[in-house]
């Protein structure tokens, strides 16, 4: 029995500390409950990992396509040089493809010593980190809030939405899947330290983080976001502090920001981190991924930012004409769109912030949507591209986790109301699962994808010269040039440079 109650310690403990002691009854129920929620985690994660592989299971006979992953792989005979000291040196000195991210390169070199110029063997492997993101991401909120369902749910959204087809369906997005691997291993790593703080656990999460800048620095907000876990639903940092309600302890302020103080200290390591990623992101774009800011103004960008975090969220909602590329409307944007979209962010950020204490979880994941997106969102423009799918791998797991709380606590008076949850939840990630196969379905090729993104977007704009360009190349390696030509002619009209 002492083994028992040894093994059980956690769920245990908190009846014993409300309670008397339980009886022989009340131990073997709580064992059975323990068992019985053990099972449906396990139930849970094959849900995730076989849903997903059978909705992306036709990348296996998808080609490589000539946007980026020609130049990654096909093309880099860097990478076909396979596994070397050479090749492993390269890796970690070379600002090729305008970026430094020697893990992602050791990635696919390891991938062409695997499988060659394969492809089918290259889209798996992005699959298998997209199923390893998604059951990652559900233990890891699991551990932190013990909330099954909304987990759950969260993490079937992640795994399923349409959105996040691009970074999964796209080889040359290894960057992105492979860095968010990291992302969530560093919470979960971070979670542990957070348990018993140790030099050891915060070592492991310094680690993780830098794999993770070291596949993408996109991941230069996280200190960020795990400050964000620190107020909610962590709780290393709480705003109210004792007292009565006609009582406010004298020391409440001064001892809130001493918390702020001591964990924002905690992360100084991490920032420099961030700090040394930015600079090495900013050396190697300098070499031709940056538009000039001549180019684009600061206000064109601003406006174009603004308008995106919306158009994401309405992308999210109803992930309809998703393409490859969106071009950017550079000064053609019209004034009331921005102004509109910029007072519904402002609203959203004051309700979140007016809100914090009664609804922590919408202040955590609007912050977390926002400051996410900071690093792609155009500020800094590199590009031609008003907006990309890929961009919100990680941002809209903040608004998920939104959802996942909020609606729950909105119909919380409802009769029936888990009825009315379950179904609904049902429905969506049907619907999610017939979407997601319709766009992977897109990525088959290069003829696929840009006719889609062809069909789908606004073509007035010089930049989107690149879809019928793209579409060109492909139709002359199929042979189809008279096509290959009209399309060549357009790119030309779109852009005469």
């Amino acid at each position: 029995m002492a083994k028992k109650n040894k093994a059980k310690k956690k769920p245990l403990a908190k009846v014993q500390a409300t309670s008397s002691p339980l009886t022989k009854a009340q131990v073997r129920d709580f064992e059975e409950k323990d068992k019985a929620n053990k099972t449906l985690k396990v139930a849970i994660c094959i849900f995730l990992v076989v849903a997903t592989f059978c909705v992306y299971s036709q990348v296996q006979d998808h080609e490589f396509i000539n946007y980026d992953d020609d130049q990654y792989i096909k093309d880099n005979w860097k990478i076909k040089s396979g596994l070397t000291s050479e090749s492993i040196s390269w890796a970690f000195t070379t600002f090729y493809g305008y970026n430094w991210f020697p893990i992602t390169w050791l990635s696919h070199i390891f991938d062409y010593q695997l499988y060659g110029l394969n492809p089918k063997g290259h889209h798996l492997t992005n699959l298998l980190f997209h199923i390893a993101n998604a059951l990652i991401l559900f233990t890891v909120l699991l551990r932190m809030t013990g909330k099954l369902w909304r987990c759950a749910f969260i993490a079937a959204m992640f795994a399923f939405h349409p959105l996040n087809v691009e970074s999964v369906a796209w080889v040359a997005e290894r960057k992105n899947v492979l860095s968010t691997l990291f992302w969530l291993m560093t919470m979960w790593a971070y979670i542990h330290y957070a348990e018993k703080p140790t030099f050891k656990r915060y070592g492991l999460v310094f680690l993780f983080f830098t794999l993770g800048l070291m596949s993408k620095p996109m991941l230069v907000t996280l200190p960020f976001v795990l400050l964000l876990l620190d107020y909610w639903p962590l709780r290393r940092l709480k705003l109210e502090q004792g007292g009565s309600d006609n009582e406010v302890p004298v020391n409440s302020q001064y001892h809130v920001k001493s918390e702020f103080l001591k964990l924002m200290l905690e992360k100084v390591p991490l920032v420099a981190l961030t700090t040394g990623a930015c600079i090495l992101t900013f050396i190697a774009q300098q070499e031709g991924a940056l538009i000039n800011a001549n180019n684009l103004s600061l206000p064109t960008r601003l406006s174009n930012a603004v308008v995106s975090y919306l158009e994401y969220l309405k992308k999210m909602i109803w992930p309809n004409d998703l393409a490859v590329f969106y071009p950017h409307p550079e000064s053609t944007l019209a004034a009331w769109k921005w102004v509109v979209c910029f007072v519904v962010l402002v609203t959203i950020t004051a309700i979140s912030i007016k809100f914090i204490k009664k609804a922590p979880y919408f202040a955590v994941g609007w912050f977390w949507y926002l400051g996410t997106l900071i690093p792609v969102i155009g500020i800094v423009q590199v590009g031609g591209q008003a907006m990309a799918d890929r961009y919100t791998y990680i941002p809209l797991i903040g608004i998920f986790i939104i959802v996942a709380w909020g609606v729950p606590e909105l119909i919380s008076k409802w009769n029936h109301k888990e009825k009315v949850l379950s179904v609904s939840v049902g429905i969506i990630i049907l619907i999610l699962l017939i979407t997601t196969w319709g766009q992977v379905s897109h990525w088959k090729n290069s003829i696929t994808i840009f006719k889609h993104a062809i069909r789908v977007t606004d073509k007035k704009y010089p930049n989107f010269a690149i879809g019928d360009n793209n579409l060109g190349i492909a139709l002359v390696a199929e042979g189809k040039n008279e096509e290959a030509i009209s399309h060549y002619k357009m790119a030309i009209k779109l852009n005469p440079d």
